[in-house]
């Protein structure tokens, strides 16, 4: 994708998460929501959405909305206090988000995360599974750390990362990190007018990350260095990441007509990336299905209860396993739907039976047609 242009990337994606930081997003004077800006915004999501993107927005802000209501001091602030902003500021983010998507007809969702969501494979799934609802609903989810809840040990600590994690998580293919410096540079623009902006970057090397600088806004917790280790994790994903001027107007609309930026290339694509790392996992269980569930996951369908003759081994939701058909072959590799004591518990029944069985209202598949990789063809 070198040569493409911002625009032709676009085009091609089908899912775009847009990183928001608190600089953009709130006045430094008044400590209020950047409505102008934030209204501008809004029209660039709406004609990505008119355009059939997903559109995926990790906004920053709450802290810093929440400490300005609360009359709380400039400053480092203690842990609960930082919290108790973040329960305050979060819904003064949330209704500025869905007061300028609404006149789109564009409906918000709110959905606040922590690290453990991402590292913990079990919260992972349940996360992946509500952004893919959420999107599939056709809403624009508004992603922040839950910094209500989180502490040090379970905070990403900047929205960066955490960005990097979401466009990981919904399969995205492009990241755009809206920032205050239009690109990647050899050193720090603001204070070396001889630095150099990257247009492309293709491999991260240690002379990339040796050349990011430390956070370059008061009212942000991100730098260029946080913003190379994003570019790392979303580049694994098969995602690729631009890091471009967000303070303009329309932000996006700029990227599209050609405005300066860096481009850090994809290692293939989310898709591939996905499938090669549930492939690369070991197993911890095997469920074996019916001749009737093969040809369904052969055409691409989910794994339903009914067609499911017996669960082996012991694993929880989450867990790599296999799929194997009645002669013990390997048709899938997969990541668990239900733990093993579930599973056994609704096998061979229709799914309508499964609040009854269980006692409350699972998910209709055992493993989703996103969580398995087919034909790997091993006779176990």
């Amino acid at each position: 994708m070198a040569s493409l242009t911002s625009a032709e990337r676009l085009s091609q994606a089908k899912t775009v998460v847009l990183k928001i930081g608190s600089a953009l997003l709130v006045d430094p004077e008044t400590r209020e929501p950047r409505l102008q800006w934030l209204e501008g915004l809004a029209r660039d999501v709406a004609e990505l959405r008119r355009q059939g993107r997903n559109v995926v927005i990790v906004s920053s802000g709450s802290i810093s909305l929440g400490r300005s209501v609360l009359r709380l001091p400039e400053g480092p602030l203690a842990l609960e206090k930082s919290q108790a902003a973040a329960a305050v500021g979060q819904i003064k983010l949330a209704r500025a988000y869905e007061m300028v998507l609404a006149p789109f007809g564009i409906v918000t969702a709110q959905v606040l995360v922590t690290l453990e969501d991402s590292e913990a494979r079990r919260r992972y799934l349940n996360s992946r599974r509500t952004l893919e609802t959420l999107l599939e609903l056709g809403t624009v989810p508004i992603v922040n750390e839950n910094d209500t809840v989180a502490t040090d040990e379970i905070r990403y600590g900047d929205n960066d990362r955490l960005a990097a994690q979401v466009a990981s998580m919904a399969g995205a293919d492009i990241l755009v990190l809206l920032s205050d410096v239009d690109g990647f540079y050899s050193a720090n623009p603001k204070a070396d007018p001889t630095a150099k902006r990257y247009g492309t970057i293709e491999e991260i090397t240690p002379e990339i990350e040796a050349m990011a600088g430390g956070p370059g806004s008061n009212y942000s917790s991100g730098g260029m260095a946080t913003k190379v280790m994003a570019a790392r994790i979303a580049t694994r994903a098969g995602c690729s990441m631009a890091i471009c001027e967000g303070a303009v107007e329309r932000p996006v609309s700029a990227l599209l007509n050609g405005a300066a930026c860096t481009w850090f290339e994809a290692v293939g694509d989310p898709h591939v990336a996905r499938k090669r790392w549930i492939t690369g996992m070991k197993p911890r269980g095997r469920i074996m299905v019916d001749s009737g569930a093969v040809s369904a996951l052969a055409s691409g369908k989910s794994l339903l209860s009914a067609g499911v003759t017996e669960v082996i081994g012991s694993f929880s939701r989450g867990d790599p396993i296999d799929i194997v058909d009645g002669t013990g072959t390997v048709i899938a590799r997969a990541l668990a739907g239900y733990g093993a004591v579930d599973a056994r518990k609704i096998m061979g029944h229709r799914s309508s039976r499964i609040p009854e069985l269980l006692g409350f209202q699972g998910r209709a598949e055992v493993i989703h047609r996103n969580d398995m990789v087919m034909q790997l063809g091993v006779r176990t």
